[in-house]
């Protein structure tokens, strides 16, 4: 049984103008995506600056979202680090709150070869309960979980159920899917390869474009997965230049910059990260207007 089938967001935590955690403010954007179809929430991922937040505002959050969802969607909680300790604490905490899945990154900076990712992950998989969900994203780690490293886990431990294939490597993901016979839940980790990795068997993506298009988003993978290609096809090509300017900084400097434009006040951004450039901007701007975002 997939965790989910659609389009999962990848949410920001909106900051107060002091940068503390502006709860009042992400329980209004939780509610804005659910009552706009998404399809699942993943909290304290990439997008959400989890690498800002101190261990106690990470779980804080990932409590709040579970409570205040409250069962109207699955809640996946972004609980990976590159110390494999911190990482069985987070998670263990997340499955305490109530969490539906977990999101799990591979080590990154300290990174680990293919027989240390396979320590890594049957260690936090075997301290939960929960089904994880593995997150390849190389350009950000300089870590690759290698197709047959990423069967191999899901084949041996039976909470490891999927990957978040952010690689951007098509032919490694038709590799990965030919090797898992069925064996593993494929979603995408990229907003502008959501229909390609449908067409190899995946279920639906972790999306960031799902922020300001929530709606659009679901529907790509919606239309795809009822059999129409070419519905979906077509939502897929239109976002390509608003995914492009969603991208042109350091994710989740432009979506932040989104959320702000059409007035749903996510706010500043933590350091090392910093505001948009202007003519960034502006470009991003048009880009939502020619999709058809409405901006204040």
């Amino acid at each position: 049984m997939a965790i989910f089938k659609g389009a999962a967001v990848a949410i920001v935590t909106p900051f107060k103008e002091n940068r503390e955690i502006n709860f009042p403010k992400l329980k209004e954007l939780l509610d804005f995506q659910i009552a706009n179809h998404t399809d699942a929430i993943v909290i304290c991922g990439t997008t959400g600056e989890s690498s800002t937040l101190t261990h106690e505002e990470h779980l804080e959050t990932i409590k709040f979202t579970i409570d205040h969802v409250a069962g109207r969607v699955p809640v996946i909680a972004g609980t990976g680090s590159n110390c494999t300790e911190t990482a069985i604490y987070l998670s263990t905490e997340a499955e305490k709150y109530g969490a539906d899945a977990l999101l799990i990154v591979t080590p990154y900076y300290n990174k680990a070869t293919q027989k240390g990712l396979i320590a890594h992950y049957t260690a936090i998989a075997n301290s939960v309960k929960l089904p994880i969900i593995m997150y390849n994203v190389p350009s950000r780690t300089g870590c690759n979980i290698q197709p047959q490293t990423a069967v191999e886990l899901a084949r041996n431990v039976e909470n490891i159920v999927g990957i978040k294939e952010a690689g951007g490597n098509i032919s490694q993901v038709a590799k990965l899917m030919e090797l898992a016979d069925g064996c593993i839940e494929l979603y995408s980790g990229n907003d502008d390869q959501v229909v390609p990795l449908l067409s190899l068997g995946g279920l639906g993506v972790f999306s960031v474009l799902s922020n300001v298009a929530p709606k659009e988003t679901h529907d790509m993978v919606a239309k795809f997965l009822e059999g129409d290609i070419a519905g979906s096809r077509e939502i897929q090509l239109r976002a390509i230049p608003l995914v492009e300017q969603l991208f042109c900084e350091v994710n989740p400097i432009p979506v932040k910059a989104a959320l702000n434009l059409m007035g749903m006040e996510a706010g500043p951004l933590r350091m090392p990260l910093t505001e948009m450039e202007p003519e960034h901007r502006e470009n991003l701007k048009k880009a939502m207007i020619d999709f058809g975002i409405e901006v204040k």
